[in-house]
Parts: structure tokens; C-alpha cells; sequence
């Protein structure tokens, strides 16, 4: 059976854009799929990219070029609903930014792509499928 959708989160979409280790999995496990994520996933990939200027580990110039990478990934944002999210949050003590992902594959009824082990250990207990990229 081919996967038609997969819930992605910011932590696979970084390391594609970011050109890390997990890229070529990642991509291999996303093929012929339609990539799904909650419209936060959007801030969390500037915040993240943020996060990045305070030890210097990035420059705007290279910000603006993964902010083009992202760019160019193709991925259908879905509306979640607030108070669902907010009931993931407090039922599995996570951060609204991963109740949003995990509401979003509940609503889906997608499997999760994430590389955040905590992220997909709640997917777990809620019995989510979880997609494993590999690390090399």
C-alpha cells in the first residue's frame, strides 16, 4: 500500500533544507507523497532559523537561502482545531507546537515524519503511525 499522505514536522523539514545526514531518507520516504503539516510548521521554521543568529550558527544570507529551500517543499497546510490541540497539550504535557502536529495526523489519519524523539514517542501513545528516517 502507497502512502498518499504524510504529516511532516519542522525537525524533517530542517534537516532536508539543512542538507543534514537524514536528508536523503527523508526525501526517499516522502516520495509520490503528499506533504502535510499544521500551518504553524511555517513560524516554527522561522523561529527555528532565528534561533540560529544568537550563537552565530547562521547569517541572514543563509537564512534567506534555507528560507528558499523550504520554499520550494511542497506541503498542503491544514487548519487544526485549537481546542483539540490544547487537550493533546495538557493530556500529554507537550508544547502547543506538538499537539498541533499530532492533531494534525489524528485529523489526517496520516502517518507522522519527524526526527524529534519525544514528538514521536507521543505519536506512539496515541497510536499514530511513525515513519523512522534513518540516521547516518
Amino acid at each position: 500500500m502507497r502512502i498518499v499522505e504524510i504529516v511532516i514536522d519542522t525537525s524533517a523539514i530542517l534537516a532536508v533544507i539543512g542538507e543534514q545526514p537524514e536528508k536523503a531518507d527523508l526525501v526517499r520516504l516522502t516520495r509520490g507523497a503528499t506533504l502535510v503539516a499544521p500551518a504553524s510548521v511555517h513560524w516554527e521554521v522561522g523561529n527555528a532559523l532565528s534561533a540560529m543568529f544568537k550563537p552565530k550558527a547562521i547569517g541572514i544570507k543563509e537564512a534567506l537561502q534555507l528560507l528558499e529551500a523550504y520554499a520550494a517543499i511542497p506541503i498542503r497546510m491544514a487548519e487544526v482545531d485549537l481546542k483539540q490541540a490544547v487537550e493533546l497539550s495538557a493530556r500529554l504535557k507537550v508544547y502547543a507546537y506538538d499537539a498541533y502536529v499530532l492533531a494534525c495526523a489524528i485529523n489526517q489519519r496520516a502517518p507522522l515524519l519527524t526526527l524529534d524523539g519525544g514528538l514521536r514517542e507521543r505519536a506512539r501513545e496515541l497510536k499514530l503511525d511513525v515513519l523512522e528516517a534513518n540516521t547516518r
